[in-house]
């Protein structure tokens, strides 16, 4: 059984969600608490957003292991109650500690990880799954993560390719956009959906949920994927 899935996001009214050119407007404040909202317990991101803003910023230097560990899932702190995700197929997250403001890591690797990676991890705390030998399966996954630790509703907020990955795969249940009174217009600049090049793909149907303006003029969308 798969958790149900929010895929909260903000960019700007063209679908851009790479800040670095927007200055800082102050309809950027109310994304945290919109999520919070929904009182979710559990939140996922890629490894680019992870490394950018939570895992260590020195590359990662790994002990030499001379030892083998087994490919299975690992669960550092059974009593863990909120969680924070970082898909990190080949293990390259520098992490400092085992939790991001109390919510415990669980790293999502693929079995071509290497096995000083997995003791780094074992060494900070920190629970990892296998989602894949080479590529992930992110159905495998969510149901490892319900299965494992108990995660019956989780929020995505990854990258372009990380959102269109859930989307693509029919795993996404809910889209919570914060529409920022913004137009970017930045040629291939990443958007709240980026499918590969080589990936074709019907459009997805959504069923609009509710439509609300916000202070600093933000529309804030909810959608249905059907």
């Amino acid at each position: 059984m798969k958790p149900y899935v929010i895929c909260h996001m903000m960019c700007s009214v063209d679908g851009r969600i790479l800040t670095e050119t927007w200055g800082n407007p102050k309809g950027r404040s109310l994304y945290e608490p919109i999520g919070n909202r929904y009182k979710v317990k559990t939140w996922m991101s890629g490894r680019v957003t992870m490394e950018r803003d939570f895992a260590g910023k020195r590359p990662l230097k790994l002990k030499p292991v001379h030892k083998i560990i087994p490919r299975v899932d690992h669960v550092a702190d059974p009593g863990a109650r909120s969680f924070a995700i970082a898909i990190d197929k080949d293990g390259k997250l520098n992490w400092q500690r085992g939790e991001i403001e109390g919510d415990h890591i669980i790293a999502v690797l693929s079995e071509q990880v290497s096995t000083e990676y997995l003791v780094h991890l074992q060494e900070k705390g920190i629970s990892y799954i296998f989602g894949g030998k080479s590529e992930l399966d992110f159905s495998k996954i969510l149901n490892k993560l319900n299965k494992l630790f108990g995660i019956k509703k989780l929020m995505l907020e990854g990258g372009g390719g990380l959102n269109a990955s859930f989307l693509r795969a029919g795993l996404i249940d809910e889209l919570s956009v914060l529409y920022l009174p913004l137009a970017d217009g930045t040629a291939g600049a990443p958007s709240l959906f980026d499918h590969f090049p080589d990936v074709r793909k019907k459009a997805s149907k959504l069923r609009l949920l509710s439509v609300k303006k916000l202070q600093y003029d933000v529309l804030w969308t909810r959608y249905k994927v059907q």
